[in-house]
């Protein structure tokens, strides 16, 4: 086959070339409204002045690679209506062939400014991409509706935003507004960087929540009753952020503002940014307290965030521009410790129980030691899994493994804390590393990367070992199981019982799953659909797969109560089911070890108890 070169497809127009990012400043700032006025069809109609000072081609491109995203998954598919003119005048644009993101547009001579008018189409419907607005709430990510001129970094690129919302409607950002007259926000001029890092909050029924004096919760519901938060709720959310900033030492923003929708219509999600995060949870977070235990975990998880991720990014996760590609070899640290910090302050500021947080770390650690995936594919090799699969379903997930990075992570940095108490004669830990690591000067919002090489140096000076070593072999290697010296270390064991354990009867609650993982290598729904099989399990040498309908058990019909009284105290250790695939219904016959299996932690008593100290609050005064 004879090589081509992209811009030599046939009939159609030279590809343009896209100009490298340089470090130095647009001439003049961008003027950038969007009207989010339309409520009911959730579309965003953007107005967008680029001043110029050439005739030529102007490459603008759409944000690519998402911070937080770890992916190029900008939602260019749903841009529409694209015009440019410039005096009254229409101008000629095109796309490039390969690189979609990238427009160019033809400016004539004595031109100023040109004038980009589009619509982004939010999604209606889960099926079309995320939800971000519903006739009660919206939150815009300004990526979705600004382009920028190319050859310039993102943060010499700056531009006046404005935002016009439907009538009646409150919103909170991180960046200030200037003023508002009537439905229109002025917000003041920032860089393209820090304004695509700085979503908007909006909605007809809002509240917010003063945690301390940088630190601000706004809540958006669909009704007014859905923002009442208690007294001792708001306490608890008070200690999350009173436990970071005692972990951290410092503020590593100059303000941040919780971003919190509260919405079965949006998609559920949890995105961070340096002075604020966006989350979408479910409606009854407040009202219904106490049966979304599991949910408890996406604020503290996304406030480390501005700390570990934000203030400092790994080197290979940084770039100068939206459409250079980012690597993200240090995933597991910024995401596997930034999972091991939220269950650790989950616990510390009282979200979860000690027992509850116990219940979620064995769960964690069962599943990882169950999955066989770590056999063939690394760990490491995970933190590419965000490029390969942005998180789509998977058939054979405890096999092709996913983004393990995160929770199997947060078994490597249990494992790294325990050493650290263990080396030091219990009297430095992962705390000393998160403070000296992360934190900096109060209210210092810039980005600091950082290497494998920094990571093991700042460790060595906590507790000298051969941590470049240990944690290369961890990330690198393939393995039997998981990562369990943190558990041994800290002073437990892995056990397995017949009953839930805290933390998964919460979540067996929450979600209507049944996961019998670690009995019949299954998890089923109420309604007999299976979510997910364990490769190479009782389910899986049964041909089970995910999407598989248990119809009967033992010739009687389906239901949890009956398929777990099946698995109990079951002498002969088989159980038949009849099981609907598709069409074809057929019965089967699945092993069993004769009784339920649960994961949960066994306290080991001749080790430190170095799990309940690392849980335990650091505040001098509780809140």
């Amino acid at each position: 086959m004879t090589a081509m070169r992209v811009d030599d497809a046939g009939d159609e127009p030279a590809a343009f070339t896209i100009p490298e990012p340089a470090d130095r400043p647009y001439g003049h700032p961008l003027a950038l409204h969007v009207d989010a006025s339309d409520r009911w069809r959730g579309i965003l109609r953007v107005s967008e002045r680029v001043p110029v000072d050439a005739p030529g081609d102007l490459i603008l491109l759409y944000p690519k690679w998402l911070p937080g995203f770890h992916a190029p998954v900008a939602p260019i598919e749903l841009l529409a209506g694209l015009h440019f003119e410039a005096d009254g005048r229409a101008l000629e644009w095109r796309r490039h062939p390969v690189m979609v993101h990238a427009f160019a547009v033809s400016v004539p001579d004595g031109v100023a400014a040109v004038t980009a008018e589009f619509q982004f189409l939010s999604p209606t419907d889960p099926a079309q991409g995320r939800v971000i607005s519903s006739p009660e709430m919206l939150l815009l990510p300004w990526n979705a509706t600004v382009l920028y001129p190319a050859g310039h970094a993102a943060g010499q690129i700056m531009l006046d935003a404005s935002l016009t919302l439907p009538e009646g409607w409150s919103a909170a950002c991180a960046i200030a507004s200037a003023h508002r007259k009537g439905e229109r926000v002025v917000f003041e001029r920032s860089a393209l960087d820090t304004l695509v890092d700085s979503p908007v909050l909006a909605g007809r029924h809002m509240m917010t929540f003063p945690l301390e004096k940088h630190v601000s919760l706004h809540v958006a519901a669909d009704e007014p009753r859905q923002t009442a938060f208690a007294n001792d709720q708001l306490a608890l959310h008070r200690a999350v952020v009173a436990e970071t900033v005692e972990l951290f030492g410092s503020r590593s923003f100059d303000r941040f503002e919780m971003l919190l929708a509260l919405s079965d219509t949006l998609t559920a999600a949890g995105v961070e940014h340096h002075r604020s995060f966006e989350a979408v949870t479910v409606p009854g977070y407040v009202t219904d307290w106490d049966k979304h235990v599991t949910r408890r975990d996406t604020i503290p998880h996304e406030f480390v965030h501005s700390w570990n991720g934000k203030h400092r990014r790994g080197a290979d996760s940084c770039a100068p521009s939206f459409d250079r590609p980012i690597r993200n070899d240090l995933l597991w640290v910024y995401e596997g410790q930034t999972q091991y910090w939220t269950n650790v302050l989950c616990a510390r500021s009282g979200l979860w129980t000690e027992e509850e947080t116990l219940g979620a770390l064995a769960l964690t650690a069962a599943r990882y030691e169950a999955r066989p995936g770590s056999r063939w594919r690394p760990l490491l090799d995970t933190t590419r899994d965000p490029i390969i699969a942005a998180r789509s379903p998977l058939p054979w997930p405890s096999w092709q493994r996913s983004e393990d990075y995160y929770a199997e992570g947060a078994l490597l940095w249990l494992e790294v804390d325990t050493r650290l108490r263990e080396l030091s004669g219990d009297t430095r830990s992962l705390d000393d590393f998160a403070r000296s690591f992360f934190g900096g000067a109060e209210g210092d919002w810039s980005t600091r990367p950082y290497d494998l090489e920094e990571v093991a140096d700042r460790l060595d000076a906590i507790a000298p070992f051969h941590w470049r070593a240990f944690l290369l072999e961890a990330v690198h290697d393939t393995r039997e199981g998981t990562l369990l010296g943190g558990l041994s270390r800290g002073g437990y064991r892995l056990d397995y019982a017949g009953t839930l354990n805290a933390y998964q009867r919460c979540l067996e609650g929450e979600t209507g799953i049944a996961d019998l993982t670690h009995t019949i290598g299954l998890s089923v729904g109420g309604d007999g659909r299976v979510t997910d099989v364990l490769w190479g399990g009782a389910a899986f040498d049964a041909g089970v797969t995910i999407g598989t309908v248990i119809v009967a058990v033992d010739r009687l019909p389906f239901s949890v109560e009956r398929l777990r009284a099946a698995l109990t105290d079951r002498a002969d250790k088989r159980v038949e089911m009849v099981v609907r695939r598709g069409a074809t219904v057929r019965t089967i016959a699945l092993r069993t070890p004769g009784h339920l299996r649960y994961p949960r932690l066994v306290r080991v008593l001749d080790q430190p108890d170095r799990l309940s100290a690392i849980l335990r609050p650091r505040r001098v005064t509780q809140v």
